[in-house]
């Protein structure tokens, strides 16, 4: 039996050796080939252990209250680092003496050396105080009371640069998802040492991204209550919140067996917060506009690289809205944005090979975004070695698959079109010149949604239905189905889509569901790595989905009921997209109304407030979509050309 801590010694020193013969450092793999020769056995060794010091601190804020930090050191002490650090909610995990295999946001990150930190976020984890999902920004701070996360971040790293040895006074900081809205909340009122910030996939407001789209709950975020929604009353190493058991894996016959939302009282009680806040604000009120970080993101003077996925199904709004808002008040700011084929954060794994549900993107995509873009980033702006040649927008075409580059986003080669909606099922850049049938109709029954994706079982988030083949869709009567004829030339959509609906209903309130596909040709070759079921011939790969809920069409803050078969305008904006439809391809739009147990049921009753509705206010429900020479519904898009 090893003694472990002498063994990790001598095999660092026998590391140092053969780096020193070869003249090059050795990565992880090669390390365990030496372990191996010097043990005469196979031991997985940790990069972390070998080259770097743990240290875990309690930082106290400007508010007396203290923050679980750890922090990782180079254990060469012959040269400074930068410190690079990441704010989360989801723990500093492991905790005490032992480390993780990989630390920071990529391998080659941490084998190029950095001062890498961690912080539990006030009220997390093993960090004091309370906590606050999306703790709204003070501006104007008048006394130490005026926290925020801005206030943390920026307490946080004055405390490292005067406490934690051999900086080179530059400071970075990046996290995915909540953890990307913390180190974009760190980027206002910035202290002067930060230099480089990567938010990636970041919140920007919870009543647009994750629990809210466009007014609609996601319903399928509900299990996930539970992760925000609980007070701690001692410091924790374990997660203290209790999980729903949905006791089934068919996530659809979960939800619609509960019922109406009232009936999620059932699994949250009055001790989950955040429940709470939900049923309490169905409207986009001060409470979530207190909770938006955009209208903050100002005099941001240091380097911003905004990551986000195409088929991210938590946040895309997002990367895309911090990205658009810095480059808009912040004119002088080196600001930029990625914008790849993943899910979410797909960039920072280890993907040789790149799929969302059956569609191949590519091998090797986040390794060359984090090898290519994101070091290259970190280094220049962090270690002040060679230079960000880096564009403003690095984006990835999800049809053509490839990667372009664009002076800024959305891109100036671009022409604003119309995609019109025409009667029997056709779609076309052409104009409506002739009335046929001024509409198309369609009976929508809360009882019978139509579900956002074949697979029934019961997930914690939804991922890959965003690039999900949607002909199980499209062959329901209550979905209309428009598209092209097949195309003859390529065309390149890039940018914003505006889809303008033309609508009417028999009831006081619907949602509005629009998805834009990509229809293969019927000769598409298979890819190997597919389940057998999983044919790409003919195969309707969404490209972009977006609902909104149409008591909100004029206002998220005032809602109001739509009156009973009154032609009304619905704009609904479907987020960015860059796709390339491939010659022979066709064009397709999808318009419905439920989309479960994605987003909740909406009653198409209208009802104060929808967390409160009882069974029998959801009724059946007629929709007409107009696509008429005076209604004429139709998809405002981004050429490029």
């Amino acid at each position: 039996m090893y003694n472990r801590n002498k063994l990790i010694v001598l095999l660092a020193l026998a590391l140092m050796l053969v780096s020193c013969h070869s003249g090059k450092e050795l990565v992880k793999p090669q390390q365990e080939e030496v372990a191996e020769v010097i043990l005469g056995e196979p031991l997985s060794i940790s990069y972390v252990e070998v080259h770097y010091n743990k240290k875990e601190y309690q930082v106290e804020m400007r508010d007396g209250i203290k923050l679980h930090t750890v922090v990782y050191s180079p254990k060469d002490k012959t040269k400074t680092y930068p410190i690079l650090m990441k704010r989360t909610p989801y723990s500093c995990k492991p905790y005490g003496e032992e480390v993780p295999d990989k630390i920071g946001p990529s391998w080659d990150i941490m084998e190029d050396k950095y001062i890498i930190v961690y912080q539990d976020v006030r009220g997390r984890y093993m960090s004091e105080g309370s906590y606050d999902n999306m703790r709204p920004h003070v501006p104007n701070k008048k006394s130490d009371k005026d926290i925020d996360e801005s206030s943390d971040t920026y307490d946080t790293i004055d405390w490292l640069l005067q406490n934690i040895s051999n900086h080179n006074g530059r400071v970075g900081m990046w996290g995915t998802s909540y953890p990307g809205f913390y180190a974009a909340a760190g980027a206002i009122e910035a202290h002067p040492n930060l230099k480089a910030s990567v938010p990636q996939a970041p919140i920007a407001d919870f009543y647009f991204d994750d629990f809210h789209h466009r007014g609609a709950y996601y319903l399928s975020y509900f299990l996930a209550t539970a992760v925000f929604g609980y007070q701690k009353d001692k410091l924790e190493t374990d997660a203290w919140y209790p999980y729903v058991d949905p006791k089934t894996p068919d996530q659809y016959q979960f939800y619609m067996d509960m019922g109406p939302l009232k009936n999620g009282d059932k699994y949250y009680g009055k001790d989950n917060f955040f429940w709470q806040q939900l049923k309490e604000h169905p409207n986009y009120d001060e409470f979530w506009q207190q909770r938006s970080i955009l209208p903050h993101l100002k005099n941001i003077n240091h380097a911003v690289m905004v990551v986000g996925g195409w088929f991210d199904a938590e946040d895309l709004y997002g990367p895309l809205m911090i990205y658009k808002t810095i480059e808009k008040n912040n004119t002088t700011n080196k600001s930029s944005i990625v914008m790849g084929p993943w899910s979410h954060g797909d960039w920072g794994r280890d993907k040789p090979q790149q799929t969302i549900s059956g569609v191949y993107f590519g091998d090797n995509i986040s390794s060359f975004y984090q090898k290519e873009i994101e070091f290259d980033f970190l280094t220049a702006h962090l270690k002040g070695e060679g230079q960000v040649n880096l564009p403003e927008a690095y984006m990835f075409d999800t049809g053509s698959k490839k990667w372009k580059k664009f002076e800024q986003w959305p891109a100036k080669e671009k022409v604003r079109k119309k995609l019109v909606v025409h009667d029997k099922g056709k779609l076309s850049f052409d104009p409506i010149t002739k009335n046929g049938k001024p509409f198309t109709d369609f009976l929508s029954d809360p009882a019978k949604p139509v579900p956002y994706s074949e697979d029934i079982k019961t997930v914690f988030t939804p991922r890959k239905y965003m690039a999900d083949d949607q002909r199980f869709a499209g062959r329901r009567p209550d979905v209309l189905v428009f598209q092209t004829d097949v195309l003859e030339e390529a065309v390149t959509l890039g940018g914003e889509i505006l889809a303008k609906l033309k609508v009417a209903t028999t009831g006081t309130d619907a949602d509005w569901v629009v998805k834009l596909i990509d229809v293969y040709p019927p000769d598409h070759p298979e890819y190997e790595h597919n389940a057998e079921h999983i044919k790409m011939g003919g195969y309707q790969q969404m490209v972009r989905s977006e609902v909104v809920r149409g008591r909100f069409r004029n206002s998220f803050e005032h809602p109001e009921p739509f009156i009973p078969n009154q032609v009304t305008d619905v704009d609904l904006p479907l987020q960015d997209v860059l796709h390339t439809f491939k010659k022979g391809h066709r064009i397709m739009i999808q318009i419905q109304s439920t989309w479960f147990p994605l987003i909740d049921r909406n009653p198409q009753k209208y009802v104060p407030n929808i967390f409160e509705a009882d069974e029998e206010d959801f009724i059946k429900a007629t929709h007409k979509i107009y696509h008429s020479t005076k209604h004429s519904t139709h998809l405002e898009v981004d050429v490029l050309e």
